[in-house]
């Protein structure tokens, strides 16, 4: 475990903003991450648990407390059955991590590429993409509950996965998410791709199958071309990530938001279903944000991400709709990118 004083948060985010943490410790195994929160707790101190650094705007101010930073790593597999349980610990980075397991021919993760951020932030906001989500493959979470002071294993059912959601947002400022077990299948096709722009990208139907590096290849292809994979050499992918949700409408507001001529927007009419926030945006008027404060959404075509432009501020950035921890320090269980 490593601690230090006044150290810049900046460089520990993808958007480059926050002023010194009052203390950063960085925990490099699973006793020294709970043993920092812990004893940031007993003595009463506002803590922030920073994973990834890519959905988080820090205050220019910096961070009057505790900033515990996760690089917990380690991976053990085993087999059950036709299936293979994968252990990975939080501080695992999430990009590679996925590339191995579609390496290896484990299936499940490969359309969650590109994204930035950890794996123990992947259970907190049950993070998808393109078809696929945490809660289709997450089987357990291991996490710190700070109300009970005990290290607890929380399967599937108590992680409570819903759209964007589960138990850990729910609860924020309880757990501290240590390390997820992932149940993954093997083969060299992919799961059923369940999403069409990939599958009209892939060249096959929605419920098909296809090459699992052919899946992560096209994932790539499609979020580089939203401005959606980091990118050292293009600001607009400086960013907090993906951080909107699509919305869940009722039944008469399905029908406001579709457009003329088209089909059920998604659902029967008698119930509630999601509708996408760019088509929602166009059936009913709105326009994408203009460039304003410095920080304005992609250029590359999506209205989700949102860049910091080279001489923005927290305070901007916050302004322009990102959210910042500042209220409720403790709420990062790990900061992770949200699509």
């Amino acid at each position: 475990m490593l601690e230090r004083s006044d150290v810049p948060l900046a460089p520990l985010t993808t958007l480059r903003l926050g002023g010194p943490a009052k203390r950063l410790v960085t925990a490099y195994d699973e006793a020294e991450l709970v043993d920092a929160v812990r004893t940031a707790d007993a003595a009463g101190e506002p803590v922030l648990v920073l994973g990834g650094g890519s959905n988080v705007v820090l205050p220019d101010e910096g961070f009057d407390g505790t900033v515990v930073r996760v690089l917990v790593r380690g991976l053990a597999a085993r087999r059950d059955g036709d299936r293979v349980l994968l252990d990975a610990a939080a501080g695992e980075e999430w990009e590679p991590f996925v590339a191995s397991c579609v390496a290896d021919r484990l299936v499940g993760v490969e359309a969650l590429s590109g994204i930035p951020g950890l794996v123990g932030a992947a259970p907190v906001q049950n993070v998808g993409a393109y078809g696929q989500e945490t809660a289709q493959t997450a089987v357990a979470v291991r996490a710190w509950d700070r109300h009970a002071g005990e290290v607890v294993l929380l399967p599937r059912e108590q992680c409570r996965f819903s759209y964007r959601h589960s138990v850990f947002k729910a609860e924020p400022g309880r757990w501290v998410v240590l390390a997820v077990q992932w149940s993954l299948g093997e083969g060299e096709l992919s799961a059923p791709v369940r999403y069409a722009e990939l599958a009209r990208r892939l060249g096959v139907e929605v419920g098909e199958r296809a090459p699992l590096a052919d899946v992560r290849a096209a994932v790539l292809e499609l979020r580089r071309g939203k401005g959606m994979v980091l990118d050292a050499a293009d600001p607009d992918t400086r960013s907090a990530g993906s951080f909107f949700t699509n919305p869940v409408l009722e039944p008469a507001a399905l029908v406001l938001t579709r457009p003329s001529g088209s089909g059920n927007a998604g659902g029967s009419p008698s119930t509630r279903a999601r509708r996408s926030a760019n088509a929602a945006d166009s059936s009913t008027g709105l326009v994408k944000n203009e460039p304003a404060l410095r920080v304005s959404v992609s250029a590359a075509s999506s209205t989700m991400p949102l860049p910091r432009r080279s001489s923005s501020t927290a305070a901007r950035t916050s302004a322009s709709g990102a959210r910042s921890p500042t209220s409720t320090p403790s709420r990062r269980a790990s900061s992770a990118y949200r699509t």
